[in-house]
């Protein structure tokens, strides 16, 4: 018997309905907030988002892609953009869960929706996060993992100190963060996300986004968006492969 979720959320975006469309609906724009996903313009087209089809192209309005994975699981994820006051826009945007196989005691059901709940908060924060300062621009992706799971919550804690966050830091709040393979000296950043599973930092030219592995135990990672012209994903990805591994050069 298969079994099914939906997670649903709707915002109001600081962006045309055109702007949202191209941030969520192709590959220059997803790497902006999201994480690599090229998109083949058609119904029937292809995503790269493991085994992904495009099921709706209606642009600027709607567009759905579904993608299948290993052990019965499938998911199609849907936006809906209406034009809204003042030249923004409003979305709705939805991911429905399909399972038909045997749940994995160690990643289970209640895992996976609990997963899917946290990480489309996080991730549509920061898709307002990249219409608002960064729309348009062209992007690049660096992500880094460390190579076991954690179940242990100090885990990203130290992690968090590591980055310069005080104990009591809140949203809004700014630092300075030295980042790995740069030497021009610490740059500002505005904690845009904090909670026990994600932190969010926005510096000038990048979104920088940490995920805490152990609620669901699994590694920590980071997945971040850089905006400089000069960026350089090869380098940027070692440098902050070995910071979050602490390999020391």
């Amino acid at each position: 018997m298969a079994r099914e979720f939906e997670v649903r959320r709707e915002q109001d975006l600081p962006a045309a309905p055109q702007q949202v469309w191209d941030a969520v609906a192709t590959g220059a724009g997803n790497l902006g907030w999201l994480y690599p996903m090229e998109v083949e313009p058609r119904v029937g087209g292809k995503a790269t988002r493991g085994d992904s089809t495009v099921v709706a192209w209606e642009p600027p309005q709607h567009f759905a892609v579904r993608a299948t994975q290993d052990g019965g699981f499938s998911n199609t994820l849907t936006y809906r953009i209406e034009p809204a006051d003042g030249g923004t826009s409003r979305l709705r945007m939805g991911i429905h869960w399909v399972h038909t196989g045997v749940v994995d005691d160690a990643w289970g059901w209640d895992a996976k929706s609990d997963a899917a709940e946290k990480h489309v908060d996080f991730y549509q924060h920061g898709l307002a996060e990249y219409l608002r300062h960064f729309a348009g621009r062209p992007a690049v992706y660096v992500r880094a993992q460390r190579p076991e799971p954690t179940a242990d919550p100090a885990d990203f804690a130290a992690l968090r100190r590591r980055l310069g966050l005080p104990e009591g830091a809140a949203v809004g709040d700014r630092l300075p963060l030295h980042v790995p393979g740069r030497d021009s000296g610490p740059e500002e950043v505005v904690v845009d996300w904090l909670s026990t599973d994600f932190l969010g930092l926005r510096g000038p030219d990048a979104l920088y986004r940490f995920f805490n592995g152990s609620t669901w135990n699994v590694p920590i990672w980071l997945g971040h968006h850089l905006f400089a012209e000069d960026a350089d994903e090869q380098q940027a990805t070692k440098a902050w492969n070995a910071w979050l591994n602490d390999i020391q050069a």
